[in-house]
Order: structure tokens, then sequence, then C-alpha cells
């Protein structure tokens, strides 16, 4: 049998996704066995024109991981897809924006503004911010562009399938090499997880939930047992989808939905701020007011992997797509 053709490429993201494939352990001589590596930056010394010199389709599986934030990232993208038979979003980032799409909150310019300019790390006086273009004696260098907006990669292009996390666990890579050698793949447009809510998942006690203050996990010593929302501990489970395996949880700390959106929820953060309005108790306006002072992070608490497929784009993002914002 011939061997599966395979790439894997590394986008606006922090690594940890290829990280992740190495921790599958013995079970990456099952992935050695039936598949030949075409491109993996971080491990290979393959070059982006050795995939363009690909037929289309030459690719059998790419695992693309990382949001798209510059135009280096948008055309291998596209150069991916077209090469590739099945295009793989793995990892948060790649399926909602991730981290990275936190930056949403501003646009480029005031993203450079304060990284080259106002960074405390700055040295004062600088004015230099980076350029697509710049002449030196030895030529000219160039940096990709810098968009104004982070977003997905199906936003830029379409894929088969979704495998969320930040990153994958390895329940999850093990079955998708398993399905890769077997030809055993899910129907397109699939999430590689769990069908259920995390909450539906949780081995808790939950009782009824009457939220009257919230905390942040540093400020209690919350009970092993019981659910960490009922506590007043801000846990994503109700609007995150299950299948990893309960990690957070297991550690006594809050789920923070690097699952993506549970089955039924569009807007993972909208829908958790509806789940604690309904169960937050107070009839004063000094109290609610307090509450909502408690959650210092809104954004990186309902929205930490999943702001660029908000339904709401955030004030300050300057386009809806990667084609506007180049």
């Amino acid at each position: 049998m011939k061997n599966l053709k395979l790439a894997l490429y590394w986008a606006a993201g922090c690594g940890g996704c290829d990280v992740a494939v190495l921790d599958i352990n013995e079970k990456i001589l099952d992935l050695a066995a039936i598949a030949d590596i075409v491109l993996w930056p971080i491990a290979t010394d393959y070059k982006y024109s050795d995939v363009e010199a690909l037929p289309d389709g030459g690719i059998d599986v790419c695992l693309f991981n990382g949001a798209i934030r510059n135009s280096e990232q948008e055309h291998l993208a596209k150069l991916l897809r077209q090469k590739s038979r099945v295009l793989v979003a793995f990892g948060a980032c790649a399926c909602w924006g991730g981290i990275p799409a936190l930056a949403n909150f501003a646009n480029r310019e005031q993203v450079f503004r304060r990284a080259y300019l106002e960074a405390p790390s700055m040295e004062g006086g600088n004015e230099t911010l980076p350029q697509t273009s710049t002449k030196v004696p030895e030529g000219e260098l160039e940096l990709p562009e810098f968009f104004d907006r982070v977003v997905a990669l199906p936003d830029v292009a379409p894929v088969e399938y979704y495998v969320p996390g930040c990153p994958p666990v390895r329940d999850q890579i093990v079955a998708l090499v398993d399905a890769l050698a077997s030809g055993n793949l899910p129907p397109p447009g699939a999430v590689l997880a769990s069908n259920k809510a995390l909450c539906d998942e949780c081995t808790r006690t939950r009782e009824e939930k009457k939220l009257t203050r919230i905390y942040r996990p540093q400020e209690i010593v919350p009970d092993t047992k019981r659910c960490l929302l009922e506590q007043g501990i801000l846990c994503m489970g109700p609007v995150t989808r299950g299948g990893c395996g309960m990690r957070c949880i297991k550690v006594n700390m809050p789920c923070r939905g690097c699952f993506g959106p549970a089955p039924g929820v569009e807007d993972q953060g909208a829908r958790m701020v509806s789940a604690i309005a309904s169960v937050f108790q107070a009839d004063e306006e000094e109290a609610i007011a307090g509450m909502v002072r408690d959650v210092v992070d809104p954004a990186g608490t309902f929205y930490r992997f999943t702001l660029s497929s908000a339904v709401l784009p955030p004030r300050g993002a300057a386009s809806a797509t990667v084609k506007e914002a180049s």
C-alpha cells in the first residue's frame, strides 16, 4: 500500500500543536509507517517551492495549525488547500482564531504602535515600524503583510475536518491517525471530538446553580467534588465541546473553552454570559456591578479561543475578512 503524503504547517500560533503530534509517543511509529512527510517546517527542511511543485491534490492530508495573521500564512493556507485532498483545521487557533485572535480588539496600527513605539521595553524615541519592503546594500528585504484582523483557517480556505483543542489531546490525534490508516474518515465538516458539552461529561456533583460571587481561581480553594461554576469559578464547561478528558477540571482548574463551542452553540462567549446572568442571584444594582468587576478579563474569559468566529466583531477590528484587510 502506498504511503500517504502528509503535510503539517504552523501559522499564527505557539507551536504547541506541533509538539502535540510528538506527544502521541509510540503511536508516532504508526504515523511514520503510513505517511511520508512532504512539509513540516518545525521538523523538516522542505521549502515552499517543494510544495508548489507538487501536483494539485498531491498531498493526501494536511494538518494546518494556527490562525491567519499575515499574507504569508494566507498564501500557504490557499496553497495547501490547492495541493491537499484533505485539509484539517488542527487546534483552536486554526478552528476559531484562538489566542492570536484576541488581538482583534485592536487594528494593525494600534498593534504596531503598542508593540514598537509604546511598549515599556522599547527605547524612547524609536519611530521605526515594520515595513513590507526595505532596501539594504545587499538587496531588498521583504516581510509578509500584517493584516488588520486575525481570522481562522476556514475563513480563508475550506476545510474537511476540525480537530479542536489547545493543543489537541493525544486521544484525538491517535483517533485521527487510525482513521487515516484505515481510510475510515467521518463525513466532511465533522469536528473530531465529542458531540456533547463538557458539562455533560463532567463527573463533579451538580446542584441548582446559584451564584452570588465570582472568584478568580487563585482566590479560592475549590471543593474537588463539586461543580466549579456553582462555587463561583467561571468554568466554560456549559458552552464548550467535550472530548478533552477533563484535563483542567481534574486538576481543580476551570475549563477555558479550548475545544470551542458545544454543539448547538453559535457564539461561545455570548452564550456563557447569558448562562451566568441566568444563575447570578442579585437584587441590588451594586451587587450586579460587583459581579461585573469580578470578571477581570471578559475577553480572555469568554472569547479566549473563539473571538475571530464571534457573531459580534470586536471594536477596533477594521475588517471582516483577510481579503478586506489586505
